[in-house]
């Protein structure tokens, strides 16, 4: 992961290191500064940081200056009134400041970080950033047992899904074949390649490129449940207007290509708007920070990924999914044998 945190255009990449608490909490084991313990967190002055990271203040009021919003965001305040009067009581030789100051800017400890992420001219924050992605890297890998290809499968909702997905996926693949001409094996890629461009605007050959996969890798064992969901609806839908189209052509079949109006028209949908910028949102995002890939035609969609997500994939939400499937062995045997029926 060789990504330039000081760009201005790289607010996604800080804020999504900054929101995964499992990686500023090594991170912060790993520089070992605690700062001061002020309202149970440790805060830093501007001094503090400015003598940390070997710049003068005068640089870091610059930058408080830039980037004051996302700095505030993380965690950068002023202290002021009874909270300032504590502060000065509890580290009044720390903090080197005339007793006549009526407020004082804090960094609690994620703003610390941010601030060192932007610090372009600081020797000592290019090394910390450079440990910090090390360290963003090696957080996940060890939470997720050593890789995140399969990341999306530590959701408690991806199994529930995953099977509903299977069932209804019948629905379309039953209307290709008593609706639709030449109802080969290929015309399932071809459809489906057609739904993937609609719902998340890459065919199942170009989510496999980004995504590292493999021959054997299959595309919907690596989708979040909440895509496998917005998928799952799309073709039900298509599913459903196929036989439509086929019962007012007085049950004419249809060809590949009135499928694929069928499939353009149903993404246009003003209905379908919120759902379809929703999967492309959690997909390109979360790729992004997890897996370190890269959706080029979903780049509007990119934003940083919640403290909730971590919990979600890494965190104490998330479940071991192998374990999952050996307590539920039999369960799965049982629709494997459904689905075959």
């Amino acid at each position: 992961m060789s990504k330039d945190l000081t760009s201005s255009n790289s607010s996604i990449e800080r804020q999504n290191i900054l929101n995964n608490k499992y990686a500023v909490d090594a991170i912060r084991k790993s520089i070992g500064i605690e700062g001061m313990l002020f309202e149970d967190q440790y805060v830093f002055t501007k001094q503090m940081v400015a003598d940390f990271y070997e710049v003068d203040v005068s640089t870091i009021d610059r930058y408080l200056s830039t980037y004051t919003d996302e700095l505030k965001h993380n965690g950068y305040f002023l202290c002021r009134g009874k909270h300032l009067k504590d502060l000065k009581l509890q580290f009044a030789h720390l903090i080197n400041e005339a007793t006549k100051t009526t407020q004082l800017g804090l960094f609690n400890f994620r703003a610390f970080l941010n601030i060192g992420m932007l610090l372009a001219e600081s020797e000592r924050a290019r090394l910390l950033r450079s440990a910090m992605l090390d360290i963003v890297i090696s957080t996940i890998n060890e939470r997720t047992g050593g890789g995140t290809k399969y990341i999306n499968q530590r959701d408690v909702n991806y199994l529930p899904m995953a099977i509903k997905e299977t069932n209804y996926r019948k629905e379309l693949t039953s209307a290709l074949r008593a609706c639709v001409e030449d109802a080969d094996t290929n015309i399932y890629s071809k459809i489906t390649n057609a739904i993937y461009k609609a719902v998340f605007k890459e065919n199942a050959k170009e989510y496999r490129e980004i995504l590292r996969l493999g021959e054997k890798d299959n595309v919907r064992s690596t989708l979040y449940s909440e895509v496998l969901l917005v998928i799952t609806s799309f073709e039900t839908g298509v599913g459903d207007a196929i036989r439509k189209r086929y019962r007012e052509k007085g049950n004419a079949r249809l060809s590949v290509e009135e499928v694929e109006e069928i499939i353009s028209e149903m993404a246009k949908l003003p209905m379908q708007k919120p759902y379809l910028e929703d999967a492309r949102s959690k997909m390109a995002s979360r790729d992004f920070s997890f897996r370190d890939a890269f959706h080029g035609n979903l780049a509007e969609y990119l934003r940083a990924v919640s403290p909730d997500e971590y919990e979600k994939f890494i965190g104490s939400d998330s479940i071991d999914f192998d374990h999952i499937l050996e307590d539920n062995k039999e369960v799965l045997r049982r629709l494997k044998q459904g689905d075959d029926e």
